[in-house]
């Protein structure tokens, strides 16, 4: 399989409003311009994948199969922009939750890498030209960790981890307002950098 450059995304914050835990499909919402950032990502040649914290179901808020609806109503939001995902991975565990199934193994927890690694291992990602946008700063780690370039948006919780991230000694590769802002850098950097990647 011929390795291919992605964008890594968090959903909560970055795709869809920030709402904390968003246990039912209604509660979800795009937020402006999400939907044709990432269309214009995968018409420039990268995986879009998802890679979210989804500690509600540890925490005993909401079952996988909600899990599952939730993802199924961001399919559907993003479609209806003529947006697709290449693929998604959550994390529903969570070391403090209430749920014993689901406090046990959190190494897919950002600022773990375990999402990441999955999505190298099915989908055939080159780390090496791919980014990570995040509005927290368990994103930014697990970019750095990852070894992919991080890109905080200011959507969501972004206003409060500019500063988190410098004082835990993260790397930031772009602060954007948001994913629209932070696709077209990326759409530009490739550009000046790297030439066409499809």
């Amino acid at each position: 399989m011929e390795e291919r450059p992605a964008v890594f995304l968090d959903r909560d914050g970055t795709i869809t409003v920030e709402r904390g835990h968003i246990t039912a499909p209604d509660q979800l919402e795009l937020i402006e311009g999400a939907g044709e950032a990432i269309d214009a990502l995968r018409e420039t040649g990268f995986l879009v994948v998802v890679v979210s914290n989804q500690s509600g179901v540890a925490r005993g808020l909401m079952s996988e199969d909600d899990l599952d609806a939730v993802h199924r109503r961001l399919e559907d939001l993003l479609a209806r922009r003529g947006a697709s995902l290449d693929g998604a991975y959550y994390c529903p565990n969570y070391a403090g939750g209430t749920v014993e199934r689901f406090t046990r193994d959190t190494s897919c927890r950002k600022p773990e890498t375990g999402m990441i690694d999955a999505a190298v291992r099915d989908l055939g990602i080159d780390l090496a030209t791919s980014f990570l946008v995040g509005d927290q700063a368990s994103d930014i780690e697990a970019a750095n960790r990852a070894g992919v370039a991080a890109i905080l948006v200011r959507s969501g919780k972004g206003g409060f981890t500019s500063e988190r991230a410098a004082e835990l000694g993260l790397e930031v590769a772009h602060e954007a307002p948001d994913l629209a802002a932070a696709a077209r850098w990326i759409v530009d950097e490739t550009a000046r950098g790297r030439g066409d990647v499809s």
